[in-house]
């Protein structure tokens, strides 16, 4: 039996968030020093990220915030198209980081057994069982300490590997640039329980957007930078929960020829997470008057004009803000996938974990 009236996996799992958050942050930063506890390589000059689902869009968020905090290069590439590449990047000291839930998937697995052949590079995993194959195969290890995810949907283990890519990038600013360079997005995180609280009370708003957007046919998430991992995400998790035929883009993209499909009645959602550009808000206005779909503001609306809806859980900066968004994106999907009555925890064709060692 959940508790607090949650009747899905997938609800208890959105909410426990607020308890997995401070537990992570305590176990990674050193509560008399500030120091992040996390063990990396020396002398890092490149990043690959390989990732499938829902641990490739962390992996996606990771890229920008990396290339962002430590000005090292970085990359991510989907598992089983690193499978199929001929060449793999294989400079000096590049960290490879290897992000699986169950740390048994077979494409991500069977792609650090390659990279394990290189001897010039080193690796990483981030997962939430440190009894696993991927566990066992990489030189650096890091628990994301989700606890065991019933629901199908990733949700409490989405956001427990962006919390540890966060902590990754920070370490990597303490190494190269000191402790001091992190304080002041270390002390922010502290505050992400009280955030999580504040998106899950937007939970009557969501549930009117909800009802909206299962009447849709035609549904679009897009964004720019670093928000586009979140936009494929709530894309996936609409998907995989709703059976919607949904999509996500890049915005300044979907304008090269994409929006055409918006000769079909649809609704726009657009993910922000700080100021929107000027080009952005000029894309949306243009989007707005030759088309006139419904427009969704997921975040601060900026200078947006003529939107339709917007859920905005306000934060002091930009990383608090991808938070707050994930969880309301998380509960959309919900809200959504719950008036189709569709089962959330058991999706029809899907299944937690596929893995076959023997391909």
């Amino acid at each position: 039996m959940l508790k607090n009236n949650v009747k899905t996996n997938m609800e208890s799992e959105i909410v426990e968030q607020t308890k997995i958050i401070p537990y992570i942050l305590m176990k990674y930063i050193n509560s008399q020093t500030g120091e992040i506890n996390i063990e990396l390589p020396d002398n890092i000059t490149k990043i690959v990220l390989v990732a499938s689902g829902s641990s490739y869009h962390c992996a996606r968020f990771a890229v920008d915030l990396l290339e962002k905090f430590s000005k090292i290069e970085s990359r991510a590439i989907y598992s089983s198209e690193f499978l199929l590449k001929n060449v793999i990047p294989h400079d000096d000291n590049t960290l490879y980081i290897f992000i699986t839930q169950s740390g048994e998937t077979s494409d991500t697995v069977k792609s650090a057994e390659r990279v394990r052949e290189l001897s010039n590079v080193s690796t990483l995993c981030i997962t939430n069982n440190e009894d696993s194959a991927i566990w066992n195969i990489c030189d650096y290890k890091v628990a994301c300490r989700a606890g065991e995810e019933k629901g199908i949907a990733a949700t409490k283990s989405f956001t427990s590997q962006m919390l540890c890519l966060l902590l990754i990038s920070l370490k990597l600013i303490e190494k190269i640039h000191g402790s001091e360079a992190a304080r002041v997005y270390k002390k922010s995180l502290f505050h992400l329980p009280a955030i999580v609280e504040k998106a899950l009370a937007k939970r009557v708003e969501i549930k009117k957007l909800a009802k909206i957007l299962t009447k849709e046919e035609l549904i679009v998430i897009t964004a720019d930078g670093i928000s586009y991992s979140l936009a494929k995400e709530a894309a996936l998790k609409i998907k995989e929960t709703s059976y919607k035929n949904i999509s996500a883009a890049i915005l300044g993209e979907f304008m090269h020829g994409h929006v055409a499909v918006f000769n079909n009645k649809g609704t726009l959602i657009y993910i922000a997470i700080d100021n929107i550009s000027k080009r952005s808000v000029a894309n949306l206005a243009k989007i707005k008057a030759d088309y006139n779909p419904k427009l969704v503001i997921i975040g601060p609306i900026g200078e947006v004009k003529g939107f339709d809806f917007n859920i905005h859980v306000s934060c002091e900066n930009e990383i608090q803000q991808m938070f707050a968004n994930v969880v309301v994106l998380q509960q959309l999907a919900l809200e959504i996938a719950l008036k189709l009555k569709r089962n959330v925890d058991h999706p029809k064709g899907l299944h937690k974990v596929v893995v076959d060692k023997n391909i």
